[in-house]
């Protein structure tokens, strides 16, 4: 068994550290002391990276004691202390120091590793308002006259444009600034992320007021999304003086806007937080986002001025290492109940409004629309019902129709039923058996003379007919067909090309994933968006297992097929393209990112073979939330053939639709643009990398 696939080092992840010790004043020899203790800690965790509070040798709260020399000797003491146990330690310690430099002092950052020091940034900006008075101690980094320094006997890079690299991992690119530098309009790290930066370093002492700590999260949030980097946020705690100002030791660990780990505040003790950073999807992200490129350019100058360090460390590729970080199993619907109300809010509202406007702009007031009985064809008349309200409409100009086929079961036509009462629409039931039979007989297919052969053909005559009526249902009422068919469906290629479910005027679930339109749906009852009535059948469509209901029970007698009762479909979708949990997964990383059929394995790994690796939104099915790793190699082998190597005809001519999500759309004039004829070889090629079976 090869251990390095279950390990996040190759999969372009990095373990970083963010440590608040306790400390005690203008007394070096503990805080080392305490400083080591942590950073043992972080490099038995797996980190790479630890980042300590800004003077965190002396501590900050010294004051005039910093222009004493036994305290600026005593901070040598401790960091020579430092860089010989980092000898010992496969990790990079970033810790704050005062350092007296050509007769100088600075507030610097010292960043250490395998008993070298790589580089001293000191800090750009020095406050010298409210509370602070750092003017008076230190000098600014613009003063400094050398851009190297001899240090414990050491010829060392100093100053602020520093890029740290570390060698085995080439996307891990870290640069260092100082509490201020990001409170400013245009911080250090802004230029050191165009200079190639993945991971910002932000060494801070940062009192407490009422507020702060709120603030410090939009700071850090932002500054992570602008830079599409990862940002590393170091606070003091226990042990600075109060003399003036308290301390709560709060640490932060972002990633492009997105909270991976926070401390807890004013903790009585030495404390240590870690994340998993993805440095793929920072890379990924900058390569996709254009204007990052034309940014480079712009501020040429200013990169042009970074300088980078490489050091190597022993890396922990030997042994299972998993994520530390929660892989959510439904990327495209938020866990927490709060953020996925808001999330179906917003879908929700997007699809009505897009649906509205064409409406209007059309000059159509009417709508037609299949009604199945189905998840999709739901929520379309769902978003439909709410526009009609919007534009003053009665819903009455819904004109739904229902065309039960050869396997259509009576569980879902009574749920179309219920559907077009609750909701308003103008309802209609067209039995397409006639019409079908017609056509295969034109063909000379064998079920025109008895024969049961459920062939592709016998399908798609079905869905073909339903989608020819509606069209020229369309034109006869002057209306416009809405499509139902989702964003899950056209990635796996699960629809009728051209006359069938492939094709309408307008598809406002062209980029909602199946996985999403079941809580959309659910909130839809919940919230009673549609009115009071109605929940009851909303909640039945919800427990109806999916089937396109094209192909019958085989009688063995000849019989031709009718309306199917109640009970379990002969064609389960999921049967033949795997669980849309799974699905949508691969679709989001796929889509999304970009990434490589082994790191999709991976974080689906992680996600999902766990009953505790990460949240269940309400609604799902707890009897099918754990997937083995053979079970996640084989269903996504199927995403990657069917969405590389056949599928893709079907995407390069969809019908309009809203985007309504970053986790992508699939038409051409949108998110996703790709030859109809490519091959899958270099996808399956990946796929063949991934284990058959978990680690021992």
């Amino acid at each position: 068994m090869d251990k390095r696939f279950f390990n996040l080092y190759s999969h372009d992840f990095a373990r970083v550290a963010v440590a608040s010790p306790r400390c005690r004043v203008a007394d070096p020899a503990f805080n080392v002391q305490e400083t080591l203790r942590l950073a043992r800690e972080a490099a038995d965790q797996g980190a790479v990276l630890a980042a300590f509070p800004e003077l965190g040798l002396s501590a900050y709260t010294c004051d005039d004691l910093f222009h004493q020399r036994a305290l600026l000797d005593a901070v040598l003491d401790a960091l020579q202390q430092l860089v010989e146990a980092s000898r010992e330690l496969p990790l990079a310690m970033v810790v704050g120091a005062p350092l007296r430099l050509n007769h100088v002092l600075f507030n610097c950052a010292v960043v250490v590793a395998a008993g070298r020091i790589l580089g001293v940034v000191p800090k750009s900006y020095l406050p010298n308002y409210g509370e602070f008075y750092e003017s008076r101690q230190f000098s600014a980094a613009d003063n400094a006259a050398a851009d190297r320094i001899t240090l414990l006997g050491q010829d060392v890079p100093f100053g602020p444009e520093q890029i740290f690299e570390l060698e085995g991992v080439p996307l891990f690119r870290f640069h260092v600034e100082i509490c201020e530098d990001v409170w400013v309009p245009v911080p250090p790290s802004s230029f050191a992320a165009l200079a190639g930066a993945t991971v910002l370093v932000n060494l801070s002492a940062s009192n407490v007021v009422v507020g702060k700590s709120g603030y410090r999260h939009q700071l850090v949030s932002q500054q992570s999304a602008r830079c599409l980097a990862a940002y590393l946020y170091t606070s003091a705690g226990l042990g600075e003086s109060t003399t003036d100002m308290s301390w709560d030791g709060q640490s932060l660990i972002y990633e492009k806007g997105d909270l991976l780990a926070q401390s807890p505040r004013f903790l009585q003790d030495s404390h240590l937080i870690f994340a998993d950073v993805d440095l793929e999807r920072l890379s990924l992200d900058r390569m996709h986002t254009t204007t990052f490129a034309q940014s480079v350019r712009r501020h040429a100058a200013e990169v042009e001025r970074f300088r980078s360090t490489r050091f190597a460390l022993a890396l922990p590729l030997d042994k299972d290492l998993p994520l530390a970080r929660t892989i959510e199993r439904f990327p495209y619907v938020p866990a927490d109940g709060k953020r996925r109300d808001e999330r179906c809010t917003e879908v929700y509202n997007i699809q009505v409004q897009a649906l509205l406007q064409r409406l209007q702009s059309s000059g159509h007031q009417k709508v037609v629309i299949g009604i199945s009985g189905g998840l999709d064809s739901t929520h379309a008349l769902l978003v439909c019902a709410k526009a009609m309200d919007r534009l003053g409409l009665p819903r009455s100009n819904i004109l739904a129709y229902t065309m039960p086929g050869f396997a259509t079961s009576e569980r879902t036509l009574q749920q179309a039923r219920q559907l077009m009462e609750v909701v308003g629409a103008t309802a209609h039931e067209i039995d397409i058996r006639p019409s079908c039979i017609q056509m295969l007989k034109d063909l000379g297919h064998p079920y025109a003379e008895g024969r049961e052969e459920y062939d592709v053909t016998f399908e798609n005559v079905q869905a073909g007919e339903r989608t020819s009526h509606l069209f020229r249902l369309a034109n006869h009422h002057h209306a416009i067909v809405i499509g139902t068919g989702d964003l899950s469906e056209l990635a796996l290629g699960w629809c009728t090309y051209g006359v069938g479910d492939h094709m309408s005027h307008y598809n406002v679930n062209a980029s909602v994933p199946k996985t999403l339109i079941s809580h959309l749906v659910r909130w839809v009852a919940d919230t009673q968006q549609i009115g009071e009535n109605g929940a009851d059948v909303l909640i039945k469509v919800l427990e109806t297992e999916i089937s396109p209901e094209l192909v019958p029970a085989k009688t063995g007698t000849g019989k031709q097929a009718g309306i199917a009762p109640a009970g379990k479909p002969a064609q389960v979708t999921e049967d033949f393209i795997g669980p849309y949990e799974l699905q949508d997964f691969n679709l989001y990383y796929t889509l999304r990112y970009g990434f490589a059929p082994t790191k999709v394995a991976f974080l689906s790994y992680s996600a999902w073979h766990d009953r505790d690796a990460g949240p269940w939104p309400e609604g799902g099915s707890p009897a099918r939330n754990e997937y083995g790793l053979a079970a996640i190699k084989k269903n996504l082998g199927i995403f990657l053939w069917r969405f590389f190597k056949t599928s893709q005809f079907k995407r390069s001519c969809v019908p309009n639709g809203p985007k309504v999500g970053n986790g992508g759309s699939l038409s051409p004039r949108g998110d996703w643009r790709a030859p109809s004829d490519s091959e899958a070889t270099v996808w399956m090629e990946q796929l063949a990398r991934i284990p058959d079976q978990e680690s021992t």
